[in-house]
């Protein structure tokens, strides 16, 4: 009897009929929440890289324009320009400009954020990551405040 019972148990242990099945079961949920990480990791860096474009260029276009009021304009519709040459969504992108005083080695700053939506990847729901950047740029001191006639 106690033959029979150590028998039954050595081949209980040896058959390994559903083992690929729990090791599946193992690692498969694993490998999702990495390949998820992955996805969002690369989405919310590829928006840093582009709110960085956009602040950098509407700092650029404020401080170059002839006039605080042309620059405030120029460099708005600079950086939705640049924010969709990035595949950014104008109605998530904020954008804060600031001329200061505008006056020739003065500072003017603009500063740019952005909700990255990830709720179109399972397991997050409704998360949104807000991304922001912001630059300070110099008014050149011997640049002219003319404007160019052609």
């Amino acid at each position: 009897m106690v033959r029979n019972a150590v028998a039954a148990v050595r081949r209980l242990l040896a058959d390994e009929s559903g083992s690929a099945l729990i090791e599946s079961a193992l690692v498969i949920p694993a490998v999702l929440v990495i390949a998820f990480g992955v996805v969002m990791a690369g989405r919310v860096a590829h928006t840093q890289i582009g709110v960085q474009a956009v602040a950098r260029e509407a700092g650029r276009t404020l401080a170059a324009a002839p006039s605080a009021s042309q620059g405030l304009a120029d460099a708005r519709s600079r950086a939705l320009a640049v924010a969709g040459g990035h595949g950014l969504s104008a109605d998530r992108l904020g954008v804060a400009l600031d001329a200061g005083d505008f006056e020739r080695g003065g500072t003017v700053r603009a500063q740019v954020s952005y909700r990255v939506g990830l709720g179109d990847l399972p397991l997050l729901g409704q998360i949104e990551v807000t991304v922001s950047s912001s630059h300070q740029e110099r008014v050149e001191l011997y640049r002219s405040r003319t404007a160019a006639v052609p």
